[in-house]
């Protein structure tokens, strides 16, 4: 049977047909050659090669440009010296409000009644004058401990001279609490004539101007520990004989 191929073709083995295909080389031996390996180190790449920006106008239609995200970590790390300085300032301000809350100061008096009693004036042998004041005082603690106070002196003035004192007893008072006392007082025997004709003139009038210095000793006391406590206060007292009670008064620490 003869062979049906064109006489004009090469054969699959000659270099002929290997040229006619330059893709396909031909399959001899000495064709294949091994690339030689380098025994140098390659050099690393910097952060140029690895980074490198792409222009706009070289952009494919499908690339899209991705930003920048910080990580949650950093972030972090750089708020930490702000959060820092913001819990030192709220501790500061707390230990300073406990503080300020805690120190112990001094308790306020104040001239809740003073009650004109008793006058009897006396004209042989000489003039003089018999008082008697019915007084209540209400002393209250602005602390956060308990108060125990051994004893409360109360002395009246009139015009800047003292007429007597009372001396009260022990007294309790709670935490931020407030407790009453009650004093008489007697003034026996106002024989200077100055001040004689001042009180007959003064409750002619109606109103009588006492003057209150009150002196308080104890101890403020919390749990197991106590804090000696002296205070002194002096109120300016105007009173209505007509109704017996108080028009106006005044109240501040007075120096010793």
């Amino acid at each position: 049977r003869k062979s049906t191929k064109p006489s004009n073709l090469p054969e699959l083995s000659s270099p002929k047909f290997f040229s006619l295909f330059p893709a396909f080389p031909p399959r001899n031996s000495h064709t294949f050659m091994a690339l030689p390996k380098s025994t140098e180190p390659q050099p690393p790449l910097s952060p140029a090669h690895c980074y490198t920006l792409i222009p706009c106008d070289q952009l494919e239609g499908g690339a899209a440009v991705l930003p920048f995200y910080r990580h949650r970590t950093t972030q972090y790390c750089r708020r930490w010296p702000m959060i820092t300085t913001i819990l030192l300032l709220l501790l500061l301000l707390l230990l300073s409000t406990v503080v300020y809350v805690s120190w112990p100061s001094d308790p306020t008096v104040k001239v809740v009644r003073l009650r004109l009693e008793r006058i009897h004036i006396h004209t042989l042998p000489i003039i003089n004058v018999d008082i008697s004041l019915y007084v209540t005082l209400k002393v209250r603690n602005v602390d956060v401990y308990s108060m125990d106070f051994r004893s409360l002196d109360v002395a009246v003035k009139y015009r800047g001279k003292r007429l007597g004192h009372v001396r009260s007893g022990h007294g309790h008072v709670r935490a931020l609490g407030s407790s009453y006392v009650d004093a008489e007082v007697d003034f026996s025997g106002i024989s200077v004539l100055s001040d004689v004709v001042s009180l007959l003139d003064d409750l002619a009038r109606g109103t009588v101007p006492f003057d209150t210095v009150t002196e308080v000793s104890g101890r403020l006391g919390l749990f197991f520990f106590g804090f000696p406590l002296e205070a002194k206060l002096f109120c300016a007292v105007l009173v209505n004989t007509n109704n017996q009670t108080i028009v106006r008064q005044t109240c501040y620490p007075e120096e010793h």
